[in-house]
């Protein structure tokens, strides 16, 4: 009879075994949202049901809610170790790619393509009280942003020129810069990205004229392709009195620093 009670004994054994072995698991669940869909999907869920559009260069920041950033990095560097194990690069023992995953995912969700991912920097406008109507270029400002085809680097410097009017709201210089920064940071084309900038700084300065140049290298051609070093991609964006006054086009052209 007093076997009966062995049993017993092992069962209170049992559970102290299986609390031990739970930590683990609970670690490894931030690659997922806490249904267990991968936060990509659950992003992408918002988005569609808004019926908005999430193509490489947009800006997608609204879908998405504090802390996810991290939990994209995660399940992005998930899959990026998947492609270098398709790629047949040993991460194991090889020490310059053993966080190779994490490292490129980091870099293009927080870096390179931070652009989609943070909200447009606030750019604080400020009356024109001393009426300026003369032209006002700004740049080189360096360009760093990647072609959305290959994702290869686009390298190069852009130039801003506006003709303000007496009811024009004027922004500093360094704004200028965060949001070229801002729209360049995307996998897109070069010819579509000077139109987003030229829209969103008429929007905002509303002025009498805004024009745009970006002069680039594209690496999709120096780097693969026909492999071409000495190619660049030069092109501009005339809005309102830059498009009809061709003198006060031929200034601005005029004025860029080309050195």
């Amino acid at each position: 009879m007093p076997t009966k009670k062995i049993p017993t004994k092992t069962a209170s054994k049992a559970p102290s075994k299986k609390s031990t072995s739970v930590t683990p698991a609970k670690k490894a669940a931030p690659k997922k949202s806490d249904s267990g869909t991968p936060l990509s999907v659950v992003i992408r869920r918002r988005i569609l049901a808004q019926k908005a559009r999430f193509h490489a260069n947009d800006n997608i920041a609204q879908f998405i809610q504090p802390g996810e950033l991290e939990g994209l990095v995660d399940e992005v560097a998930e899959k990026m170790q998947a492609v270098l194990e398709s790629l047949v690069i040993d991460t194991e023992s090889d020490h310059n790619t053993k966080n190779t995953s994490q490292r490129v995912a980091k870099m293009f969700v927080k870096e390179v393509f931070n652009g989609r991912y943070v909200e447009q920097p606030t750019l604080t406008k400020f009356p024109n009280v001393s009426r300026l109507n003369e032209l006002m270029i700004i740049g080189p400002i360096t360009v760093r942003s990647a072609c959305s085809h290959h994702l290869c680097p686009i390298m190069g410097r852009i130039w801003i020129g506006v003709l303000p009017s007496k009811e024009s709201a004027l922004i500093g210089l360094s704004k200028y810069s965060r949001l070229t920064e801002w729209v360049m940071c995307r996998p897109q084309i070069q010819e579509e990205a000077v139109v987003e900038l030229a829209d969103m700084l008429e929007k905002k300065i509303k002025p009498v004229g805004v024009a745009i140049v970006m002069d680039a290298d594209h690496f999709c051609m120096q780097w693969r392709g026909v492999k071409d070093r000495d190619s660049k991609m030069v092109n501009s964006v005339m809005r309102g009195a830059f498009l009809k006054d061709s003198n006060l086009r031929r200034e601005f052209l005029s004025l860029l620093d080309k050195r």
